[in-house]
């Protein structure tokens, strides 16, 4: 079971709500280093264990710059992450660069910060070669079909876009290795949001048996087996964490059985979890605009799936807390919807909630990762600003809200009398 609880008071969010209009997305510092500990913590029997952390689920620097403090990396997958991460001074191998249908300049980038290139795709390897020049350690996604089983969000492995064959893995790391390259590394990630402790150890096994069997038959040597992150988080109260130790300790014998036993230790572990290291420990602060009773109670909130998308594109459950109402009963039955011209636009359906009023603070949890990062500016909506309550319970502004001169930014308003006059002419000539 996850209690879920607010680090915050009524009070306190009030305050900040005083200073920081809603909606925003407010992280626990705190919290997120408590958690990053503790998977270092449980993986510290590996020698120079690594997390990479995935920029795409929080992409914002002063989280990256948090994170790099407690030795992470950053797993980047375009060219604007990887900027992110040169920014805050994130450079070389500290990057894990995953990414898929990549172009010549994302590879050019990559190659330029001396990133850990991790190539999706067999026939990359000669558009990387033309386009960058190969780097020095060669890292291929593994996909296993059906051999392992994926799940909704990122779908059956055999359907899925990512990563190599078995056959092509084969091929690739001869290819490379015919080619000069001396250092390989080993990745796949087939599943989003897992908490099946069970899944990991299984994954680092087909991985730690792969790297066995690509050893021998093409006598090259790993450095390090990424497996992914995935790790998921229990968004439902009756959902338990996954528990970290359970999955170290086993994938602790795996290695201890498969790679010790083969004489092809030491192997550095590396993962990419973005999800569960800022996921629980994020949260979408709003207000409630309106309450509207037709065929159903509908409370309309000033913040839309612009803010948060994952219901409207997952049906994903989100709970969802009523700031001074925690000890009042849920008795009223709500759709939790926002403003955006999309009947989906719902952050909760047929939702039991204490009896709302405009003005009530609702505080939408777990929205630390793919929250903000999903937002977009569909019917003109503006992206919120991001807040971090610091450890000493200060609050800073880590990401101002957009504002309309932001929306309007990217076009020329000046050249449209010339054009509108333009278009006149034409039509009367």
């Amino acid at each position: 079971m996850s209690e879920k609880m607010l680090p915050f008071t009524k009070n306190k969010l009030e305050e900040i709500a005083a200073i920081y209009p809603t909606p925003f997305h407010l992280y626990d510092e705190k919290a997120m280093l408590e958690n990053i500990r503790a998977l270092k913590a449980a993986f510290a029997w590996n020698e120079n264990f690594k997390e990479y952390f995935a920029v795409k689920a929080t992409p914002n620097p002063y989280l990256l710059k948090i994170f790099q403090a407690e030795g992470f990396g950053a797993d980047c997958s375009s060219l604007s992450e990887l900027v992110m991460a040169e920014r805050v001074g994130v450079t070389g191998e500290e990057i894990m660069f995953t990414s898929n249908d990549t172009t010549a300049e994302e590879f050019i980038k990559a190659r330029e910060l001396g990133a850990i290139i991790n190539l999706d795709d067999i026939s990359h390897i000669p558009f990387l070669e033309k386009t960058s020049g190969l780097p020095d350690v060669i890292c291929f996604r593994y996909n296993p079909g059906s051999l392992k089983s994926g799940n909704d969000i990122i779908g059956r492995p055999e359907e899925a876009k990512y990563g190599f064959t078995r056959e092509q893995l084969f091929e690739g790391y001869r290819i490379a290795r015919d080619k000069g390259i001396k250092r390989f590394g080993i990745h796949t990630m087939v599943a989003s949001n897992e908490l099946d402790h069970r899944y990991f150890i299984e994954t680092a096994e087909i991985l730690f048996n792969l790297v066995v069997q690509l050893s021998a038959k093409l006598g090259i040597r790993f450095e390090f087996v990424n497996i992914g992150g995935g790790i998921g988080i229990p968004y439902r109260p009756e959902q338990a964490p996954v528990d970290l130790q359970a999955v170290s300790r086993g994938i602790r014998r795996k290695y201890e059985e498969i790679l010790v036993g083969n004489r092809l230790d030491p192997i550095r572990l590396y993962m990419e979890c973005g999800r569960m290291i800022t996921g629980p420990y994020g949260y979408l602060v709003s207000r409630v605009l309106h309450i509207k009773k037709t065929y159903k109670t509908f409370a309309g909130l000033d913040a839309c799936m612009a803010d948060l998308m994952r219901p409207a594109l997952y049906g994903a459950y989100h709970h969802i807390t009523i700031s001074g109402k925690e000890d009042y009963k849920a008795d009223t039955l709500y759709d939790v919807t926002g403003s955006l011209c999309e009947n989906n636009d719902k952050f909760a359906i047929d939702r039991l909630l204490p009896e709302l009023a405009p003005g009530d603070l609702v505080v939408i949890h777990d929205a630390g990762a793919h929250g903000h990062a999903m937002g977009f500016n569909y019917n003109g909506k503006l992206r919120s600003a991001e807040l971090l309550l610091r450890a000493d319970g200060s609050v800073a502004l880590i990401r101002r809200a957009e504002t309309v001169e932001d929306y309007f930014a990217t076009l020329d308003f000046e050249g449209l009398s010339d054009f509108r006059v333009q278009q006149l002419q034409q039509s009367i000539a």
